[in-house]
């Protein structure tokens, strides 16, 4: 189940990635931020937190007992 939902959220963020519906617009985020580099930023940060918590709670933490030979 853990991997069926991070695959899901991959792929989700992988199509987010691709804004084209900001490409043309011009609109700014509080007087100066173009929206597409907006968006860009609120990605950036759930990209982030997204594999911080694939490092926390997916961590194949049987291959690092192996690979320290303390089977």
């Amino acid at each position: 189940m853990k991997t069926a939902l991070i695959v899901v959220v991959f792929v989700i963020l992988a199509v987010l990635h691709q804004d084209v519906w900001n490409w043309d617009n011009g609109d700014l985020i509080m007087g100066f931020i173009p929206v597409g580099l907006a968006f860009h930023a609120g990605y950036s940060i759930a990209a982030a937190v997204f594999w911080a918590c694939v490092v926390k709670f997916a961590w194949p933490t049987r291959l690092e007992v192996w690979a320290d030979g303390a089977d």
